[in-house]
């Protein structure tokens, strides 16, 4: 299908659009020798430039931070391909536009073999029935995809689209390639800021682009609005300082999303700072969490988590300390509450550190999953009917209070059990004296079990024992009460036949 010739209200359309447009859309390169950052994918010799270059594009996903040049690389490419190119955003776009441009695409290719690029920006906005859509018209080759998103694709892009694109990382840019940016806006006549003659202050050109945070647009952007704003003060010049930035600027340019990656990616660095007992690593990342909008209230939970899974028992005041922050928190809010988060994190950070509990748990889950669930074995188990006592239940069971030192050897575990150990706490903090209470009642446990082997030998002994004496009078002496009445009678008659022959 041949595009549609443009008419005199679209040029008219276009010309306003460029002249009105912000300094960051004017300025954007045409062609990949214009193009600043990225090397790592546009550099010399790299795949995505070799495919631009001999228009063999294929499906891909531009991946990075605001400002980090995804759209404006897939504007170069969409003026380097011989494909028909397409572009749409899914903040606005929905299915039916998808289903559009696919039939499109399907005719032009139909009726002129002309492939179709098709450029999504934020595709992370469209939800798993958009992805869908478009998704046969990929794996057949109907349309060639490009999508730009600032959210991690492993979760924002569904698997299957995915699995058919080529993922392209492009990273924040650097202090340097922003100066760049920034010196070729302030020396360009036709779209830049030549014209009205600017003099950034090097002490303002630095602090812009500190703020900027490596967001080319955030940096362009700003910049205009503090010439613009500036009236001529060295002549026709326009001397543009920090303040000048600072107005136009009014804060750095966040890059925390807290429903994004970098959500995830803080806490993590907060959890493993704490982990590590560094306070002031920790605090960073709170600060940057807490500044970027991030619920306090999540972090406090993360933070009572820290206590039970990182400290433990090394240190038994954690875990009340960070149930008491998150009340702090729930009942005085922002930004009171912050201090209390500060406060417990340092906490956090200065106790010992155990995850015994953790591992020990782990692995009794692992015994569970992985070995036969043996009855809860009869001394253990309540008794409350008579049916239930005739059956044993609870019969030998021992009381602890009522034993010498308030404590039992009697076995807990199921017998395919016995003897398995979970809990091994550390020496570090109040688990020292945990350990050393397991120990000494380890050893009350050996001796007793030693103790009563001991017993059960001499009881032996003492049934086999035999007095020397009494076996010698019984071979002298024999019993008549052991002698059968028959033995007797033969006897009585030889003692009379020896009497009558005398």
């Amino acid at each position: 299908m041949p595009k549609k010739k443009p008419t005199l209200f679209d040029a008219q359309r276009d010309s306003a659009l460029q002249h009105y447009a912000p300094l960051a859309t004017r300025m954007r390169p045409q062609v990949l020798e214009d193009f600043v950052g990225q090397e790592h994918i546009v550099g010399a010799g790299r795949l995505l430039r070799r495919a631009i270059a001999q228009d063999q594009l294929f499906s891909m996903i531009l991946w990075g931070p605001p400002g980090s040049g995804k759209t404006t690389l897939a504007q170069i490419i969409a003026k380097s391909t011989n494909a028909h190119f397409e572009q749409i955003s899914a903040v606005t776009a929905g299915v039916a536009d998808l289903r559009r441009l696919i039939g499109e695409a399907q005719d032009r290719l139909g009726m002129f073999q002309q492939r179709t690029v098709l450029f999504i920006d934020e595709i992370h906005r469209f939800n798993k029935a958009q992805q869908d859509a478009v998704l046969p018209y990929v794996e057949d080759g109907t349309v060639i995809l490009i999508g730009a998103t600032t959210e991690n694709p492993s979760f924002e892009v569904n698997s299957a689209l995915l699995s058919r694109s080529r993922v392209f990382t492009l990273a924040a840019l650097t202090d340097e390639q922003i100066g760049k940016l920034v010196d070729r806006a302030l020396g360009d006549k036709e779209y830049g800021l030549a014209d009205l003659e600017p003099m950034l202050a090097a002490d303002a050109r630095s602090y812009l682009i500190n703020m900027a945070n490596g967001d080319a647009r955030t940096a362009l952007n700003a910049l205009e609005m503090a010439v613009r704003a500036k009236s001529p003060s060295v002549g026709a010049k326009r001397l543009i300082t920090v303040e000048d930035i600072r107005d136009a600027l009014q804060s750095r340019a966040t890059r925390y999303d807290k429903h994004g990656e970098l959500h995830y990616d803080a806490i993590s660095a907060l959890h493993k700072s704490v982990r590590d007992s560094d306070p002031d690593g920790a605090l960073y990342w709170l600060a940057r969490m807490l500044d970027g909008g991030e619920d306090p209230l999540y972090i406090a939970r993360r933070l009572v988590r820290i206590a039970v899974e990182d400290v433990g028992l090394a240190d038994p005041h954690a875990l009340p300390q960070t149930i008491a922050v998150q009340q702090t928190v729930h009942f005085l809010g922002q930004p009171e509450g912050d201090l209390a988060l500060a406060q417990a994190v340092v906490y956090l950070c200065q106790a010992p550190k155990s995850n015994a509990v953790y591992l020990a748990y782990e692995n009794a889950l692992g015994d569970v999953a992985h070995t036969r669930n043996d009855p809860v074995p009869l001394h253990l188990r309540n008794a409350p009917t008579d049916l239930m006592k005739r059956l044993g239940y609870g019969q030998g069971y021992e009381y602890a209070h009522n034993l010498d030192e308030g404590r039992s050897n009697q076995a807990h575990l199921p017998p395919n059990l016995e003897g398995r150990i979970y809990y091994k706490p550390t020496a570090y903090g109040f688990e020292a004296q945990i350990r050393e209470r397991l120990s000494w009642r380890e050893e009350r446990r050996l001796d007793m079990i030693e103790a009563e082997r001991a017993a059960r030998a001499d009881q032996e002994a003492q049934s086999v024992a035999i007095d020397p004496q009494a076996l010698a009078g019984e071979e002298s002496q024999e019993d008549a009460s052991t002698v059968p009445p028959k033995e007797h009678q033969r006897r009585a008659r030889k003692t009379t036949r020896s009497s009558s022959s005398k």
